[in-house]
């Protein structure tokens, strides 16, 4: 277990593909705190493998549902392009050599809503069937 940790935590940092490549459309919308700027692929990457903690002097905070969750899971497909498995994997590492915390968990997607439109700085995921006028849309896939 502890090899496959690391050999995920360098597959992420390269930019490898654990998870098998991620269909054109996953129906996963990441959503942000009003006034945060879209992003592209690479930057929500690294702010979910806690390398980019700002973003335009505004520090973020990422948020994601609980590991199994089905909608994690697609959203780690499709954005981060690597299975939950090593998305946990890589945190397990990263957290024991003092490198930070994996983003917070809430429980629901009606969780990640309410978070994301009251904490500055805050960002999340959710199905793009769940997504509401007035919602920032950072990124969609």
């Amino acid at each position: 277990m502890q090899r496959r940790a690391f050999l995920s935590l360098g597959a992420l940092a390269l930019g490898g593909v654990h998870g098998g490549p991620a269909t054109a459309d996953e129906g996963v919308v990441v959503i942000g705190h009003p006034g945060l700027r879209g992003l592209d692929v690479e930057a929500l990457r690294r702010i979910y493998a806690g390398r980019m903690v700002e973003l335009d002097g505004q520090p973020l905070r990422p948020v994601q549902l609980p590991a199994g969750h089905p909608l994690r899971r697609r959203f780690a497909t499709a954005m981060l392009q690597q299975s939950d498995e090593d998305f946990i994997a890589y945190w397990t590492v990263r957290r024991y050599i003092g490198k930070g915390a994996p983003p917070r968990e809430l429980a629901s997607v009606a969780e990640v809503v309410a978070h994301v439109q009251s904490t500055p700085g805050a960002l999340g995921y959710i199905d793009s069937a769940d997504l509401r006028p007035g919602q920032q849309v950072l990124l969609r896939r």
